[in-house]
C-alpha cells in the first residue's frame, strides 16, 4: 500500500473511531429518560451518571496525551478500542446508577484515547494542512451525534425496540474502525518527527498563550457539549422533540465543519473563535425563547455558533503552540471534558428547580465572556495570520 492510500485509510479509521465516540453522546441523550424512569433518577443524579463520560475522557486523555509520543500512537488506539468494547458491554447490562456509571467510565476512557491518538494523528498525517483537515476529522463528531440520534429515534420511537439494542449499535463502529487499523503502520507523532524535547514540550504547555487557551477550552467545551447532552431535558416543556432538535444542530455542525477550508482561509483561527462566541452565545438566548418550531430557528443559530469550537480551539493550539505537542492537545481536550462533567450536574439543579429556558440563560454567560476574550485575541494576531 502507498503512502498516499495508507494515509487515507488511516484517516477514515480514524474518522470510524470518533464516530463511535460520537454516537455515545446521542445514546447517552436518548437514555435520558430511560434513567429518569426505568432507573428512578433524578436531573442531578442523571448529571453525576453521565459525568463519568466526561472526567473519564479528560483522564484518559491526559494520560494517553504524554504516551502517545513514547508508545506511539497505535498502542493508544488499541487501548481505545478495547475500553469501548468493555464499556458497551457494562452499559447493555447495566440496572441501576452505579452499573450505569462504571460502563460509561469505560466508554469515556475509550473515548479520550481516542482523540488523544488521533488529534496527534491526523496532524502527523497533514502537516501541511492541520486547521482544515482537523476540522474536517471532527465532522464526524456531530455526524456521528446526527447517525445515533437518528437510529435512536427509530429503534426505540418508531420501533420500540429496548434501549439494550440501541447501545448495542455502537459495536458495528467499533468493530468496523479496529479492523482498519489492524496491521497498519501509523506515523510518530509531530512532536517526535520534529526533535522537540520533552523541556520544550513543557514550556510550550505553561506559556501564558496555551494557559489562556486552556481556560477558554473549559467554556467552549461546556457551551457545546453541556448543551447537547443534556438538550431531551432541556427542551422537555418547548413542544418539540429534544432528540431531533439534537440531530438537527449536528448535522447543520457536520456540514459547517466539511466545509471549513475556505472559512479558515478567511477568518484566520483566531477570527473563527469569535464568531462561533458570538454566534452561541446568541443561539442559547434564543434557546432561551422558544417554543414549537420557533426552536429549530434558534437551534440553527446555536449551531453555526458551535459548530468550529472544538477543532478551532486544537488548531490554534496546534499551529501557534506545536511545541506543545500531543500533550497539549490532550490536554485542551481533556480540560473540555472535564469542564463538562462539572457542569452537567450543575444544569441538572437549575432544571430541577427552576426550567430548561431558565437554564438556557445561564449558559448563555459562558460564551459572553468568550466573546471579550476572543475579541482580543483577534486584535493581537489580526496582522500574523498562518500561512497556509
Amino acid at each position: 500500500m502507498n503512502q498516499t492510500s495508507n494515509r487515507n485509510v488511516l484517516f477514515r479509521a480514524s474518522c470510524l473511531a470518533l464516530i463511535v465516540t460520537s454516537m455515545t453522546f446521542a445514546v447517552r441523550a436518548k437514555l435520558e429518560g430511560v434513567l429518569e424512569t426505568d432507573f428512578q433518577l433524578t436531573g442531578v443524579e442523571i448529571g453525576l451518571a453521565f459525568a463519568p463520560a466526561f472526567w473519564g475522557f479528560t483522564i484518559a486523555m491526559l494520560i494517553g496525551g504524554p504516551l502517545v509520543d513514547y508508545f506511539g500512537i497505535k498502542k493508544i488506539v488499541w487501548v481505545a478500542f478495547f475500553s469501548h468494547a468493555i464499556g458497551i458491554l457494562l452499559t447493555i447490562f447495566s440496572y441501576d446508577f452505579n452499573s450505569f456509571f462504571v460502563g460509561t467510565m469505560f466508554i469515556g476512557i475509550g473515548n479520550g484515547m481516542v482523540e488523544a491518538a488521533c488529534n496527534p494523528l491526523v496532524a502527523s498525517l497533514y502537516p501541511e494542512n492541520k486547521a482544515k483537515m482537523l476540522n474536517r476529522f471532527h465532522v464526524w463528531f456531530p455526524g456521528g451525534i446526527v447517525v445515533g440520534g437518528v437510529i435512536g429515534y427509530l429503534l426505540m420511537d418508531v420501533m420500540n425496540l429496548p434501549w439494550q439494542v440501541l447501545v448495542g449499535v455502537l459495536f458495528i463502529p467499533l468493530l468496523t474502525y479496529g479492523f482498519l487499523f489492524f496491521g497498519k503502520t501509523l506515523p510518530k507523532t509531530e512532536r517526535v518527527q520534529m526533535g522537540v524535547s520533552n523541556a520544550q514540550m513543557w514550556k510550550g504547555v505553561i506559556s501564558p498563550l496555551f494557559l489562556l487557551m486552556a481556560f477558554c477550552m473549559l467554556l467552549t467545551a461546556s457551551t457545546e457539549l453541556s448543551t447537547n447532552q443534556r438538550i431531551e431535558g432541556l427542551l422537555k416543556d418547548a413542544n418539540v422533540s429534544g432528540i431531533l432538535i439534537l440531530v438537527f444542530i449536528n448535522g447543520i455542525m457536520a456540514i459547517g465543519r466539511g466545509f471549513a477550508g475556505p472559512v479558515v482561509k478567511r477568518l484566520d483561527t483566531t477570527g473563527m473563535l469569535l464568531f462561533s462566541a458570538v454566534f452561541s452565545c446568541l443561539g442559547l438566548i434564543l434557546l432561551s425563547k422558544a417554543t414549537g418550531t420557533a426552536v429549530f430557528g434558534a437551534a440553527f443559530v446555536f449551531a453555526v455558533g458551535v459548530t468550529y469550537f472544538w477543532p478551532t480551539m486544537l488548531s490554534f493550539v496546534a499551529e501557534r503552540i506545536p511545541e506543545s505537542g500531543a500533550l497539549g492537545l490532550s490536554i485542551m481536550g481533556g480540560l473540555g471534558m472535564l469542564s463538562v462533567s462539572i457542569v452537567l450536574p450543575i444544569m441538572g439543579s437549575f432544571m430541577d428547580e427552576a426550567s430548561g429556558a431558565s437554564t438556557f440563560m445561564y449558559m448563555a454567560i459562558l460564551p459572553a465572556i468568550l466573546i471579550v476574550i476572543f475579541t482580543m485575541l483577534f486584535l493581537k494576531f489580526r496582522h500574523n495570520k498562518m500561512v497556509r
